[in-house]
């Protein structure tokens, strides 16, 4: 059974180095969805510890990434990636769920 976001290697890779920069291999990669930007919703990462009883937690080569049930209906079925490329390097989303997104693609509508 495949997974209901897709966790690339290279976010996972990009994940665990950032791990091993802090010192803590207990930080979870968190992707989340806030109401703003300029096409209403945006989205966020942080690093945390903990994982709530309701969050969905995907793990892919040994390291973990968060999603909370309230960003998870807006995630389901996106990618997240890690790029670098001219723009800079970056987490990426791809969001079959976004009708419109904003030209940085860090904010969505559905």
């Amino acid at each position: 059974m495949s997974d209901p976001v897709i966790f690339t290697e290279d976010a996972a890779d990009k994940v665990r180095e950032i791990l091993v920069e802090e010192g803590n291999l207990n930080l979870k990669l968190r992707v989340y969805v806030t109401g703003g930007g300029c096409s209403g919703l945006q989205y966020g990462f942080s690093f945390e510890e903990t994982v709530d009883a309701e969050d969905r937690v995907i793990t892919r080569k040994g390291v973990d990434m968060v999603i909370d049930p309230m960003s998870f209906q807006y995630l389901n079925g996106a990618e997240i990636d890690f790029q670098e490329d001219l723009e800079g390097s970056r987490f990426i989303i791809k969001n079959p769920n976004a009708t419109n997104t904003c030209g940085c693609g860090s904010s969505f509508s559905v």
